[in-house]
């Protein structure tokens, strides 16, 4: 950690999962600065002189940032700069402003640098580095080519389609991974890019948070058959409990973060009826507030930890 005080948080006006690290924070006494990226340049503004480092501040409706004192930032769920579109030439002013200040932003010492998070986020790249450092995958296809797909579904006795982002459509609906028809695959897949995996036989699932080396593990057992598809289908129908990961995993997991470049990601794993531990994907941003508030583990914590500069790099 930087020879800097102050914690640096950068996120949207509502962030449960940045709340609870903030309180444990404020209950160590840690100053932070918490403010959204989105606001520059109306509520937010920045001044920076370049040198060895970048010298100056950040400044908000309520608090002023010098940016030599940030001994670590975290770059939660931030919004965009989106400029009145009745400002002149507002997209080159909307480039300009997200571009200096997230320039700026990057010299920062960071948990996840938002340059290795935007890179993690791919998920094609995930399933290659989670191979090469020995972790099981499913079979995986993309493609935009309705043959292919109905190739692949007929070659795997099972198969799943998941979305590459969120699933969230424009009315509201969302998309989760779901069982594929082979029979009903369409042209309709020449319309984007889509992901096809094989499905793979669960016991349960793990939600591994990791925190500088640190694995809380977390076993989740879903109770419905679309909870079973897809666990964030159906929360209700779920349970959770402490769980231990192999050593052999964890070893290929820290691989895994290490060619990231990650300090903190959510892990997802499927474990098999037969043990097996296969790799499904890693959110460099991932939620926890909801797994902590049912396990207990302490993840807000080693994240404070991590950005106070009290825990250890592995």
């Amino acid at each position: 950690m930087a020879v800097g005080r102050d914690v640096a948080v950068f996120t949207e006006e509502f962030d449960v999962t940045a709340d609870t690290v903030i309180v444990e924070l404020n209950r160590r006494g840690v100053r932070v600065f918490r403010c959204n990226p989105g606001d520059f340049p109306g509520s937010l503004s920045l001044s920076a002189r370049s040198g060895s480092s970048w010298t100056g501040h950040l400044r908000s409706a309520t608090r002023t940032l010098d940016l030599l004192d940030v001994g670590c930032a975290w770059w939660r769920r931030p919004t965009r700069t989106e400029i009145d579109p009745t400002v002149p030439e507002h997209e080159w002013v909307e480039r300009e402003a997200n571009t200096g200040l997230r320039g700026v932003l990057a010299t920062l010492p960071w948990l996840n640098s938002p340059d290795a998070i935007r890179s993690a986020e791919h998920k094609p790249l995930q399933l290659v580095i989670a191979a090469r450092v020995g972790l099981s995958i499913p079979a995986s296809l993309i493609t935009s080519d309705p043959d292919e797909a109905r190739a692949f579904a007929k070659a795997h006795e099972q198969v799943i389609y998941k979305p590459f982002t969120s699933g969230l459509l424009s009315d509201g609906q969302v998309l989760y991974a779901s069982r594929v028809d082979p029979d009903k695959i369409d042209d309709g897949v020449r319309l984007t890019a889509h992901l096809f995996q094989e499905r793979i036989e669960k016991a349960y699932e793990l939600r591994i948070t990791a925190v500088d080396g640190q694995f809380f593990t977390a076993r989740i057992d879903a109770h419905s058959e679309r909870g079973r598809c897809d666990w964030r289908s159906d929360y209700k129908n779920l349970t959770y409990s402490v769980a231990e990961l192999p050593n052999t995993v964890t070893v290929k997991l820290r691989g895994l973060l290490h060619a990231m470049h990650l300090r903190f990601a959510a892990i997802d794993m499927i474990v098999t009826p037969e043990g097996e531990h296969v790799f499904i994907e890693a959110n460099p941003n991932g939620q926890f507030a909801w797994l902590e508030d049912e396990t207990q583990l302490p993840i807000a914590a080693a994240i404070a930890d991590a950005l106070e500069g009290k825990s250890r790099v592995h």
